[in-house]
């Protein structure tokens, strides 16, 4: 899919249909004929287009000739019902060249989304350092969002893990450890060409534009330090909630087992008065008293002992 966007003075961004000076080329998932329309008319490198398309394609800054690609990794849902992440990371590419500014990705995004749909103060797609830098702050915001959905995720399955007996509340946790996992590596990467694109300066920045790349390297900072801290806490709470779950089937199998035992003992005070041989007091009218008492006595008593040894 291609798109072409330009904001007017006002800072309202319009669709348009041909390539104009200081315009913005949406490119999401794009076909063969869209990728060869934009490097004829851009004069961009084709591997510009393309190595964002590569969903393992590291985080990187490059300058070619006038054009400037910058490669960052951004979270997206996963959507679908088995046990995997709950969230994964694509590479996203911004290109910047003295005309057009261009953004790649394998598929529709929120962080793109907000962009389209007007919701960024003081954007502009001619504005192509600031533009960029913008993005970069909104990928950083968005990883922030996403790791504060992950500790609510956490505390909703740890208060399930106290009475679970099942494995499911782990899986929960190991999709949510994925996460963190894919977060770390990709949040390391980025800060990484963000701090290369700050000391090498790839791009012309003005003042404003350096105290916002500043500001988006400590948003990405505080994104790694709090999946680390995340990670750390779940790999903490799988090894003591493994133990919890055990423990919850051993609390069953003892309860079960008491259970079983308290009701064997009436079975077999009745087997013994179900023999065909001479019993005690067999030939009284009220005979069926004496194995009834003697039942319900034991069981009384052995459901005494296995209460106040906290069986039950």
């Amino acid at each position: 899919m291609l798109n072409i966007y330009l904001t007017d003075e006002h800072g309202k961004l319009n669709e348009v249909n041909e390539l104009t000076k200081g315009c913005w080329i949406n490119l999401i998932s794009p076909t063969t004929e869209e990728i060869k329309y934009v490097v004829d008319h851009t004069e961009v490198p084709e591997d510009f287009i393309r190595d964002p398309l590569d969903d393992d394609e590291r985080s990187r800054i490059e300058k070619e000739d006038q054009n400037v690609i910058t490669i960052v990794d951004i979270p997206v849902k996963v959507n679908d019902d088995s046990d995997s992440a709950l969230y994964d990371t694509i590479p996203i590419g911004i290109i910047v060249t003295p005309y057009y500014f261009i953004t790649v990705c394998l598929q529709s995004n929120p962080i793109i989304d907000k962009f389209i749909q007007n919701k960024v103060k003081g954007f502009f797609t001619y504005k192509k350092t600031r533009f960029t830098l913008q993005i970069l702050y909104m990928i950083s915001t968005f990883y922030l969002n996403y790791l504060r959905r992950i500790d609510r995720k956490t505390t909703e399955i740890e208060n399930e893990l106290s009475r679970a007996m099942k494995n499911k509340e782990l899986f929960s946790l190991l999709s949510l450890e994925k996460t963190l996992v894919y977060f770390t590596t990709s949040l390391k990467a980025n800060n990484i060409v963000m701090e290369k694109m700050l000391k090498q300066h790839f791009l012309r920045m003005y003042e404003d534009d350096q105290d916002l790349l500043e500001d988006v390297i400590i948003e990405n900072k505080q994104a790694i330090e709090m999946t680390e801290v995340y990670s750390k806490v779940l790999n903490g709470m799988m090894d003591t909630y493994a133990s919890v779950i055990s423990n919850n089937v051993n609390f069953v199998m003892k309860f079960l087992t008491a259970v079983t035992i308290v009701l064997t003992l009436p079975t077999m005070v009745a087997s013994f008065y179900g023999m065909n041989v001479p019993i005690p007091f067999q030939h009284k009218p009220d005979a069926i008293l004496f194995p009834l008492i003697i039942s319900i006595g034991l069981s009384v008593i052995t459901a005494v002992i296995f209460w106040k040894k906290k069986y039950f």
